[in-house]
């Protein structure tokens, strides 16, 4: 099992730890996560995320390469600035989703997802052929944080010389200094809220934690698990590997249009993704609401009368709405607003009703 630098710090907070990826992390502290998702709404708080991934690739042809391999479009963004995007295998199915943070034209980092850091580093080195480059795993080194909700920004710039009321969503500095500690910051996140993402290296980490914990006490900031993780994420319709994107499910699916680019050239995927757009039978994600008592989880079969249509991706009790919701991969002639389609929960059938998705606004600071 592994463990972050801060698993010490986290059961001393009285961190409820679990198994989670072959990671030991927090799923919630001693207030339970109610109360941890209720913080991010409404002040701030603190997640280690350090079992996110970290690739580097850089050379002469990163930017080449980077962009066959993805289906956005690199050349969209600037120095210091992050694009969003699916790596998919030539079946349109997705190997991963990431952010790339672009250094140079020559040189980029992907932040990828915990459980398919070795599976990533791999396809990258397989996928490579003759372009020049070099592609280096440092995720051993690294640890990142994220501070998310409406106070970040107040609790963050007590810590940095920086102006972060410049720093724009999606775009990152390096070679800041939090706490007296060399940083990369990025304005980025996965609660819906605003919020940052701050990479450091491992022997830093845990003095950034106690720097951002001790001046954000008075903001109220709390520590937050993998459990409000989940539901701020849930709730603000953001997509998690293993649930709305898979091997097996396209980004097409996943309602990721606006991030495959098909009028760039060649990219891998790039064909079967055109052919499912054409494709009349193609599944849809959409989101629902519990009409019956009952809590819709993953994988849990979808039904219109007797017939088999789809299935739950994310399902959970939404705090901000009090409501059960859930998303859920069905197929298409089915998707419209307002129908009433039927969850499988324990061998029984439950009602819902076809809602619009996102759950929650969101609340990025975009200018």
């Amino acid at each position: 099992m592994k463990k972050t630098v801060l698993f010490n710090k986290h059961k001393q907070l009285g961190g409820k730890i679990i198994d989670f990826g072959d990671w030991l992390l927090p799923v919630q502290y001693s207030e339970g996560i109610l109360f941890e998702h209720k913080k991010v709404r409404e002040a701030v708080g603190l997640f280690d995320v350090s079992h996110m991934g970290e690739i580097i690739v850089k050379g002469l042809e990163a930017k080449e390469f980077i962009q066959f391999l993805i289906t956005n479009d690199i050349n969209k963004i600037k120095q210091k600035e992050i694009i969003y995007s699916p790596l998919c295998y030539e079946s349109a199915g997705v190997v991963d989703d990431v952010l790339i943070y672009k250094f140079s034209e020559e040189e980029f980092l992907l932040i990828v997802n915990a459980a398919n850091i070795q599976k990533d580093f791999e396809w990258l080195e397989n996928n490579k052929g003759n372009y020049k480059v070099k592609i280096d795993n440092l995720s051993d080194e690294y640890s990142q944080l994220a501070i998310q909700g409406p106070k970040s920004e107040i609790v963050l710039q007590q810590l940095t010389d920086i102006d972060l009321s410049k720093l724009k969503f999606y775009c990152f500095n390096n070679k800041v200094f939090i706490a007296e500690n060399e940083v990369i910051i990025s304005r980025t996140g996965y609660t819906g809220e605003d919020g940052f993402e701050i990479y450091s290296k491992n022997e830093n980490i845990a003095n950034i934690w106690d720097e951002i914990m001790k001046e954000g006490y008075k903001y109220g900031i709390v520590p937050v698990g993998l459990g409000a993780r989940d539901t701020l994420r849930f709730e603000a319709a953001l997509p998690l590997y293993g649930h709305e994107l898979t091997k097996d499910i396209n980004p097409i699916e996943a309602g990721l249009e606006k991030f495959i680019k098909l009028k760039k050239d060649n990219f891998m995927g790039k064909e079967n993704l055109n052919k499912y757009i054409n494709n009349k039978y193609k599944k849809i994600l959409v989101g629902f609401e519990m009409l019956e008592k009952g809590i819709p989880r993953a994988k849990y079969d979808i039904y219109l009368k007797d017939e088999k249509i789809g299935h739950v991706t994310s399902g959970s009790y939404s705090p901000t709405n009090k409501r059960n919701l859930g998303l859920g991969l069905i197929r298409e002639e089915y998707s419209q607003k307002d129908n009433i389609i039927e969850i499988m929960i324990r061998n029984q059938k439950m009602k819902a009703k076809i809602i619009n998705k996102p759950f929650y606004n969101k609340k990025y600071k975009i200018k």
